[in-house]
């Protein structure tokens, strides 16, 4: 079973969809309706899981919006600066949600993916 059928199960789950309904692109937040306590559920269960050390605030993106202001505030490309605070995250994808902040929340499955793929 592929690391994505493994966190799409988890989400299924514990967002109480079916597993057809959750994609790669699927947003979290946006599309998938996860709350602040959905999200705390499903870092254990990663853990669990996975057996990995989940870090809040790496996996859901809450330092993003901090890092793209601290990027700002000293001068440097917001695009590397996430990329090297969020190593899991691939430039191609840190542009894109770049591109996006302003229509949402931008974690994606995809993104919870990269993270447990990057720790195992």
């Amino acid at each position: 079973m592929s690391t994505f059928e493994k966190v799409r199960e988890i989400l299924a789950e514990i967002l109480d969809f079916d597993k057809e309904e959750i994609f790669p692109d699927s947003y979290l937040m946006r599309e998938l309706t996860a709350e602040s306590i959905d999200l705390l559920e499903v870092a254990l269960e990663l853990s669990l899981k996975f057996e990995i050390e989940v870090q809040d605030d790496d996996i859901f993106l809450r330092k993003l919006r901090s890092i793209i202001l601290d990027a700002g505030e000293n001068g440097l490309n917001p695009v590397l600066a996430i990329v090297e605070k969020l190593p899991h995250l691939k430039q191609e994808r840190v542009e894109e949600m770049l591109d996006e902040l302003n229509e949402g929340p931008v974690l994606k499955v995809r993104d919870i993916v990269s993270y447990v793929e990057y720790l195992c």
